[in-house]
């Protein structure tokens, strides 16, 4: 075996330009794999942090009726006595905060937009104090102030004013349902405009504060929902029946959601576009597979004669076929370290930079969570299997033209052309 080793080596050094060609084919397709799956990667996890920073949070209470009705925004279904909930979750250590989300119709008025108009919008009461310590919005503001407590004002999204043509200062009435069925019509003075990495909340946030919104709609010791952070790497099932244990006394009244059952719905959705990117990814290899197939088998013919003359001398074909096969180990093993360094390299820019699609996400919603940025991620596990696959393929699809080869009698090899 030792001498097939040494025998290939020195091959793969006399055929210096088929080596380099065969082994830059191979390079180009590991570099393509690494950096699309490197996006996915990148993607994936930086949509499923915003969502949870900005969105869902990590585990949510809400009143046991809520979810099967939540495309509503009920609030005759809410959660009594919140401010004692979130008080004992706080003395556990969790970072909790309560909100109430309902819909209502925003009326633009033409003093300040230009045009008279009105438009449904979907409306977030917070708790000033805490829900900053849950939500990642501290960092978003990009114009005004948040609002405070007790205070007809209203914190928008940065795209949702764009559309809108809306700017601090700015008043709009929110009419809508209160508890219990009434009409309620509410002034609201423009304080703020966040934009942060989610395209969902900056296409339809409206903030306001708790305590103004329970006064208007009847909703004193009320609450729709209450939002828990957790770690990132925190197991979301054992945070939970830690939760339900502390909050017992409510336990019939009351389910708790943990952000990917919430999110359900967006994770198919994305389950399925990564399933088209994959597939994508698979054409990539593919076309590379057919690559190095292709110059392996000229590789091959090209050599007919040089094993012809090795079976006359004496080798056996078994032994022949293993040194073919060695070789094309060696030009796999080339190709694979080069193409995995430059994945490697281009890796960090993408990890550091990433790729600006903002032109597009602004336009269209293709559900991932974020606005403009598209990041790699490191995929150590990804790099792995890239760099052993690129061995391994060089030797598969080297294997059948070996075996056609060597099924040839010796006199057809030395006369091959």
């Amino acid at each position: 075996m030792k001498f097939l080793i040494l025998l290939a080596c020195k091959n793969l050094s006399r055929y210096k330009r088929r080596t380099i060609i065969t082994s830059s084919v191979i390079a180009v397709g590991l570099m393509m794999f690494l950096i699309v799956d490197s996006l996915l990667v990148g993607i994936d996890r930086e949509s499923v942090r915003n969502l949870r920073w900005y969105e869902t949070s990590s585990v949510r209470i809400m009143h046991g009726d809520y979810w099967e009705d939540r495309m509503l925004l009920p609030l005759d279904v809410a959660i009594e006595d919140p401010d004692t909930m979130v008080g004992m979750l706080e003395d556990a250590g969790y970072r909790a905060t309560e909100r109430i989300m309902f819909s209502a119709e925003m009326i633009l008025y033409g003093d300040y937009f230009g045009e008279a108009g009105n438009l449904p919008v979907q409306v977030t009461a917070v708790d000033p104090t805490r829900d900053n310590g849950v939500f990642k919005f501290a960092d978003t503001l990009i114009e005004g102030r948040f609002a405070e407590p007790g205070s007809n004002e209203l914190v928008m999204g940065s795209w949702m004013a764009e559309d809108i043509g809306a700017e601090v200062g700015y008043w709009v009435t929110l009419v809508t349902r209160g508890n219990g069925g009434f009409f309620e019509a509410m002034d609201m003075q423009i304080t703020g405009i966040v934009n942060c990495p989610n395209p969902n909340v900056n296409r339809s946030l409206l903030m306001v504060p708790i305590d103004t919104i329970r006064d208007y709609l009847a909703m004193e010791g009320l609450a729709t929902e209450i939002d828990i952070a957790l770690p990132e790497l925190a197991d979301i099932e054992e945070e939970k029946e830690k939760i339900a244990a502390l909050v017992s006394e409510w336990e019939s009244t009351i389910t708790i959601m943990g952000w990917d059952e919430m999110a359900s719905d967006y994770l198919a959705a994305i389950e399925a576009e990564q399933n088209m990117s994959m597939i994508l990814l698979f054409l990539v290899f593919l076309i590379a597979a057919v690559g190095i197939s292709n110059t392996m088998i000229m590789v091959i013919n090209e050599r007919i004669r040089e094993l012809g003359m090795l079976r006359a001398l004496g080798m056996k074909d078994g032994d022949i076929h293993v040194l073919f096969l060695l070789e094309a180990a060696g030009i796999g093993l080339l190709g694979s370290i080069i193409g995995t360094v430059l994945g490697i390299a281009l890796n960090f820019y993408l990890v550091g930079h990433g790729i600006d699609y903002g032109f597009l996400m602004r336009e269209m919603d293709l559900a991932y969570r974020i606005q403009s940025i598209f990041r790699g991620a490191w995929n150590l596990r990804g790099i792995l299997i890239t760099f052993i696959s690129g061995v391994v393929l060089s030797v598969v699809v080297a294997w059948f033209p070996t075996k056609r080869a060597t099924s040839k009698d010796i006199p057809s090899c030395l006369r091959h052309q």
